[in-house]
C-alpha cells in the first residue's frame, strides 16, 4: 500500500493516475488522501512527530524548501541523477525542488499570474487592455461606476495575498533581500491608490482569488489579476466577454510563479515504489494530459511547445510567461516573510498605515527572518 496525500483535489487527473499506475501494476495498491491547502501543513507536521505519513505527497511549491529543511522530505537527488529528465524543467519551478544544492522533489504543473479583462467595457470606453501601471490607473478610473469596480486583485492573509503583490514588487525592482526599498513602497502605493480612489474594493483584504473571479465572470469587476487555472471555469460559466494580458509593466515586466510538486516523506518505507509513481506521472504524454485536465502549465519547457496552449491565444499569455516567472524559493523560512508581507498589504488598504511605514515594518521583519 501506497499513501498519497494531495492539497489541491485535482480529482479527475489524480484518479486517472493512480487507475492507470494500478493497471500496469496490479502488485501496487495506492490509497489517495485529499486535504486541504491550508490543513496539509499542519498535517505533515503533526503526522512526523506521530511517525503517521504517507508515502508521496502534492506540495504547493513555495512550501517546498520548508518541510525538506524540517527533515520532511526524502531527499531525491540520486534518483533524479540517475532519472536524467532534470534539464528539461524550467529554472523557476526546479528550483523550488532543491534546498542547500540537493533535490526533495519534481514539479507536477505550474501556474502564474496576468490580468484579465471585460472587453466589452473598455471598449465602450474607447480602452485597449493596459500595458504599463499608468494605462491601468487611468483604465481603473474609467472603468469605475454603475457598481463595477475598474480593478481587483487578491490582498486576503494568506499565501494568496503575498502571491498577488510580489509580482508588482518584481516590476518596481525589488526583492525580498531588498524589500524596504522604493520599488516595494511604489507597488505597495499602487494598492493604496486603487483603494484610496475606490477603484478598487477595500473588501479584497477578505477576497480569495476565487471570489475575484466570480466578481470578474458576473461583470461585478473590469479587470483583475488572477491565475492560469481560471480559464477553464471562465470558459464553462463566466457571462461576460472576457480576454487575458500579461500583467502591466512598470520599470520592467515580471510575474510570479505558482504551481505543485511531488515528494516523497523521508519515512516512506515504499520510497522505490513511490519514485516509480513519479516517474510514471512525469511520463511526457501522461503529463500533458494531466495539466491540460487541471488547468496547469506544464513545468517542462518541451511540452509548453504544444500546440495545445501555443495555438490557444489566452494560455499563450501564460505560457510565455514561464520564461520569466519566479519562484518563491526563498529558502525554510519563506512562511515566516510571507506573513509579514500579508499584514502590510492589509495595512496599506486599509490605511492603518502608510506604505512607507507599512514596508519599513515589514522590511524590519524580513531582515530579521534572514539573519541581515
Amino acid at each position: 500500500m501506497v499513501g498519497f496525500h494531495d492539497e489541491r483535489g485535482d480529482a479527475r487527473g489524480a484518479a486517472k493516475l493512480i487507475d492507470d499506475y494500478e493497471a500496469a501494476h496490479p502488485n501496487v495498491k495506492i490509497e489517495r488522501t485529499y486535504i486541504s491547502f491550508a490543513d496539509i501543513k499542519n498535517k505533515l507536521l503533526l503526522g512526523s512527530v506521530g511517525n503517521q505519513m504517507p508515502d508521496i505527497v502534492w506540495l504547493d511549491n513555495p512550501d517546498h524548501q520548508a518541510f525538506a529543511a524540517a527533515g520532511i522530505l526524502a531527499d531525491l537527488t540520486e534518483e533524479i541523477k540517475e532519472w536524467g529528465q532534470a534539464d528539461q524543467y524550467f529554472d523557476g519551478p526546479w528550483s523550488s525542488t532543491m534546498y542547500e544544492g540537493r533535490n526533495y522533489g519534481v514539479p507536477i504543473g505550474s501556474n502564474n499570474l496576468a490580468l484579465y479583462y471585460n472587453k466589452d467595457m473598455l471598449e465602450a470606453k474607447g480602452l485597449k487592455p493596459p500595458t504599463t501601471w499608468e494605462e491601468l490607473k487611468e483604465a481603473a478610473k474609467q472603468l469605475t461606476g454603475d457598481g463595477v469596480y475598474g480593478f481587483a486583485m487578491t490582498a486576503v492573509k494568506t499565501e494568496e495575498g503575498t502571491f498577488q503583490f510580489l509580482p508588482l514588487m518584481y516590476q518596481s525592482g525589488s526583492d525580498i533581500d531588498n524589500f524596504n526599498s522604493e520599488g516595494t513602497i511604489e507597488a505597495a502605493n499602487l494598492l493604496k491608490y486603487m483603494a484610496d480612489n475606490g477603484y478598487m474594493s477595500k473588501e479584497v483584504i477578505n477576497q480569495k482569488q476565487s471570489d475575484t473571479v466570480v466578481q470578474f465572470s458576473t461583470g461585478k469587476v473590469a479587470m483583475m489579476i488572477n491565475g492560469t487555472w481560471q480559464i477553464p471555469l471562465l470558459r464553462k460559466e463566466g457571462k461576460v466577454n472576457w480576454g487575458v494580458v500579461e500583467l502591466p509593466k512598470n520599470k520592467q515586466g515580471g510575474t510570479i510563479l505558482g504551481g505543485e510538486n511531488w515528494a516523497i516523506t523521508a519515512a516512506s518505507k515504499h520510497k522505490d515504489i513511490a519514485f516509480d509513481i513519479i516517474k510514471f506521472a512525469n511520463e511526457p504524454e501522461r503529463l500533458k494530459a494531466f495539466d491540460q485536465t487541471a488547468g496547469r502549465l506544464p513545468a517542462r519547457a518541451d511540452l509548453l511547445q504544444d500546440p495545445f496552449w501555443q495555438e490557444d491565444p489566452d494560455l499563450k499569455v501564460f505560457a510565455d510567461a514561464m520564461k520569466v516567472a519566479k519562484a518563491r524559493a526563498y529558502g525554510p523560512n519563506y512562511p515566516k516573510i510571507s506573513e509579514a508581507i500579508q499584514i502590510m498589504i492589509q495595512e496599506v488598504i486599509t490605511g492603518a498605515k502608510s506604505p512607507e511605514d507599512a514596508v519599513k515594518e515589514a522590511g524590519a521583519k524580513i531582515d530579521a527572518i534572514l539573519g541581515k
